[in-house]
C-alpha cells in the first residue's frame, strides 16, 4: 500500500484534528458495541474503518504523535500485512485480556493529559481498570461522546432486520419459565430490577433470534427486567428496548402476554435514571457498559454480579441436548458430502477445474444449505492451505487467497447455526502428501484433543484447570499454541459464550464445570511460513457414574458430540499409544453409525473409507 494514500492514514490524521481541537491527547477505540458484543454490526466497526485491521479481537489507541494497534498471536501476520501504510504500530500481546494499551496510553500522554473512548462501548469492568491506572498517573479519562462521529461521514445506521421467535421444538424452555427463572436469582441478590445488554443473553431469555450480528441470531436490545412481587397487578414487568417495527403485531402480543413491554432502543439509558431509592440493580459488571453504568440514577442501589442468565443458558437440559446431538447428525451428514465432493475434485486429474480456499468456503456452505434446520454459517469459515494455516483466524478474501495445488495440509475450522443447536468444528486434511514433521504435528495436536477429550473430573472444576490436559503432549515436545483450548457454544446462539473457558485465563468461580454446558476442545501447532494444524470438536459435560459412588462427589466426563471423520492418513502411528488408537476407533465407529443412514452415493463411500479402524 502506498504509504501517501492509505485511507487510514488520511482518517488518522482527520481525527488528529478533532481530537486536538477538544483537548484529547489519545483516543481509545475498542472492538466493542453497546452490548459488548464478540462480532459486531458495522456501526460500531470504527477500530477496523480507523486501521484497516479486520481481525475480530484488538485495541486501537490514536495518539497526537503515535497510533498503535494491540493484538494477540491469532491475528500478529494478519495485522502485520493490513497494517501497511497506515502509520499504525502493531503491539504484540499475550492475550485479548492484557492491558498493554493502557501502559502504553500512560507512555504517549502526558501527565494532565486526557484520553477518551466511548463510555456506551467500553465495559464497566475495563472502565475501572482503566480508570484507576490513568488516575494514579495523573491522566483524566473522557467518555461522555464520540470522536468517530465528528469524522466517518458514511457511518452505518442501525441494523433493521425482524426480529422472529425460537418456537417449540427447538425452545424446549418457554419464555415465561426463563422470566421465572431470572427473578428467582433477583430474588437471592435483593434486586428490585435487573439490566441486560448482552443480546445473547436477551435472545435467550426472551426466546427470540434476530440478524442484527454476521453469524449471530440475535438482535440489538437492551432489557431492564423487574421483579414481578414489585409490579402492579397486569401491568407489564419486563421492558424491551429495540429497534421500532423490529417485532411485528404478532409477536408483540405473545411478548405482551409474558409481561414484556416493548419501548424503543435509544429509550434505555432514560430507564435506567429514572430508577431511585426503592429500587435495587442488578448488573454484570463484565456484561455492561461504563456509559449504562453512568446513567443509573443517583439514589438506585446497585448490585454487582454476573447475569443470572448466562449461568443458566450455559447450561443446557436434556431436550436441548438431544436437539444438539440431532444437529450435529445433520452437520456432519453436510461435511461427508462436502469432503466426498473435495477429494474427487483435488485428484490428479482435477475434474472439477481450479479448487482454492474460496470455493471451499462456497461448497461447504452450500452443502450445510441443504440440511434441515439450518439457518447459517455460525462463523466466517476458516479455509487455510498450508503456510495460511499457521494463522488461526486466516480468512480467504478474493483478492488473496491460495489455490489448493501439491503437497500439504487444508485446515477448515467452520460451522452452521441450526434450530436445534450451533456447530464448530475444525479438521485437517492431506493435499497430496503429507511430510513427516507435518505428520507429527498432526499427531501430537490430535494427542492432545484425545486426552482432554478422554478427561473426567470432580463437578465444579475451573475450566482453566483442565486446560494443560490438552497442551501436555505438545510441552512434552516443546511446542505449544497461543489461543485457550476451548470455549462454550451456544443453543442456537453465540458461537463462542461464557462463562466456561478452558484457557489459561485467571479462573473465577463462575467457571465451574456443570451438566450440560457445551464446550470446544481445540488445541493447535502453528509454524509461520509453513502450515498449521487443529483438530476440534465439541463436547457435552455429562454426569459420570465412577465405582466409588458417591465417596469422592460427584464427577463429570465428556461426551464428543462432533461427528466428522479424522485424517487418520496424516497420523503418525509410531506417537500412538494403543488406548489412543481405540479411542479413534471407537470414535469412529460412532460417527460412521450415526451418519450413514443420511447419507448415500459418494458421500457415504467417502464416510466408511475414512472412518475405517487403524
Amino acid at each position: 500500500m502506498d504509504t501517501r494514500t492509505s485511507p487510514f492514514r488520511a482518517r488518522i490524521a482527520q481525527l488528529r484534528e478533532v481530537l486536538a481541537k477538544e483537548g484529547i491527547d489519545a483516543l481509545l477505540v475498542p472492538s466493542a458495541d453497546p452490548h459488548l458484543s464478540e462480532y459486531l454490526p458495522g456501526r460500531w466497526q470504527g477500530r477496523e474503518w480507523l486501521s484497516g485491521f479486520t481481525g475480530s479481537a484488538g485495541t486501537l489507541v490514536v495518539g497526537q504523535r503515535a497510533a498503535a494497534l494491540f493484538a494477540d498471536s491469532r491475528y500478529w501476520q494478519q495485522a502485520e500485512a493490513e497494517l501497511q501504510g497506515s502509520g499504525i504500530e502493531l503491539v504484540r500481546i499475550a492475550s485479548a485480556a492484557a492491558p498493554a494499551h493502557i501502559e502504553w496510553m500512560i507512555d504517549n500522554v502526558p501527565r494532565g493529559g486526557t484520553v477518551a473512548v466511548d463510555g456506551q462501548v467500553l465495559g464497566l469492568a475495563a472502565a475501572q481498570q482503566l480508570q484507576a491506572r490513568l488516575t494514579t498517573a495523573g491522566i483524566a479519562l473522557a467518555t461522555e461522546r464520540d470522536p468517530l462521529d465528528a469524522i466517518w461521514p458514511a457511518r452505518p445506521s442501525l441494523p433493521t432486520a425482524p426480529v422472529v421467535a425460537h418456537n417449540p421444538p427447538h425452545a424446549p424452555r418457554s419464555r415465561a419459565e426463563k422470566l421465572a427463572l431470572v427473578r428467582a436469582a433477583m430474588a437471592t441478590h435483593g434486586a428490585t430490577h435487573h439490566f441486560v445488554s448482552t443480546v445473547d443473553d436477551i435472545a435467550w431469555i426472551t426466546n427470540l433470534r434476530g440478524s442484527d450480528v454476521e453469524y449471530n441470531p440475535v438482535f440489538m436490545a437492551h432489557l431492564l427486567l423487574q421483579h414481578s412481587a414489585d409490579a402492579a397487578p397486569g401491568a407489564c414487568n419486563a421492558r424491551l428496548f429495540t429497534g421500532a417495527g423490529k417485532v411485528d403485531a404478532a409477536l408483540a402480543a405473545a411478548l405482551a402476554a409474558d409481561g414484556v413491554e416493548l419501548r424503543p432502543y435509544e429509550e434505555a439509558g432514560a430507564a435506567l435514571a429514572a430508577l431511585g431509592e426503592r429500587d435495587t440493580l442488578l448488573i454484570d459488571p463484565k456484561r455492561v457498559t461504563f456509559g449504562f453504568r453512568q446513567r443509573v440514577g443517583a439514589a438506585c442501589k446497585v448490585v454487582e454480579a454476573i447475569n443470572p442468565s448466562t449461568l443458566a443458558k450455559s447450561r443446557k437440559t436434556d431436550a436441548e441436548a438431544a436437539h444438539v446431538r440431532e444437529a450435529m447428525i445433520e452437520d456432519g451428514a453436510a461435511m461427508c458430502e462436502f469432503y466426498a465432493w473435495m477429494e474427487e475434485a483435488l485428484a490428479p486429474s482435477r475434474p472439477h477445474g481450479v479448487v482454492t480456499e474460496l470455493t471451499i468456503d462456497e461448497k461447504l456452505s452450500a452443502s450445510r444449505a441443504r440440511r434441515a434446520g439450518f439457518v447459517g454459517s455460525s462463523f466466517s469459515t476458516i479455509a487455510a492451505f498450508n503456510a495460511n494455516g499457521a494463522m488461526p483466524h486466516y480468512r480467504a478474501t478474493p483478492s488473496s487467497h491460495a489455490v489448493i495445488e501439491g503437497d500439504g495440509l487444508l485446515l477448515i475450522d467452520s460451522g452452521g447455526q441450526y434450530l436445534g443447536g450451533t456447530t464448530d468444528i475444525t479438521r485437517v486434511w492431506q493435499v497430496g502428501t503429507a511430510s513427516a514433521a507435518m505428520k507429527r504435528d498432526f499427531t501430537l495436536v490430535l494427542k492432545g484433543t484425545m486426552a482432554l477429550s478422554r478427561t473426567r473430573f470432580p463437578r465444579g472444576t475451573l475450566s482453566p484447570m483442565i486446560d494443560a490436559i490438552a497442551r501436555a503432549p505438545l510441552w512434552a515436545e516443546g511446542l505449544d499454541f497461543g489461543h485457550g483450548t476451548g470455549h462454550g457454544v451456544g443453543y442456537f446462539l453465540n458461537v463462542h459464550e461464557g462463562p466456561q473457558s478452558i484457557s489459561r485465563t485467571i479462573p473465577d468461580a463462575n467457571m465451574a464445570m456443570e451438566p450440560g454446558m457445551i464446550t470446544s476442545i481445540e488445541p493447535g501447532v502453528y509454524r509461520p511460513g509453513q502450515w498449521g494444524v487443529r483438530i476440534e470438536n465439541l463436547v457435552l459435560n455429562v454426569p459420570l457414574q465412577t465405582s466409588e459412588g458417591s465417596t469422592f462427589g460427584e464427577f463429570l466426563a465428556f461426551e464428543t458430540l462432533t461427528l466428522c471423520p479424522i485424517d487418520t492418513r496424516c497420523i503418525d502411528r509410531s506417537l500412538m499409544r494403543a488406548d489412543e488408537m481405540a479411542w479413534l476407533n471407537a470414535y469412529h465407529a460412532t460417527v460412521r453409525e450415526r451418519i450413514a443412514p443420511r447419507v448415500s452415493g459418494a458421500a457415504r463411500a467417502w464416510l466408511v473409507a475414512r472412518t475405517a479402524p487403524i
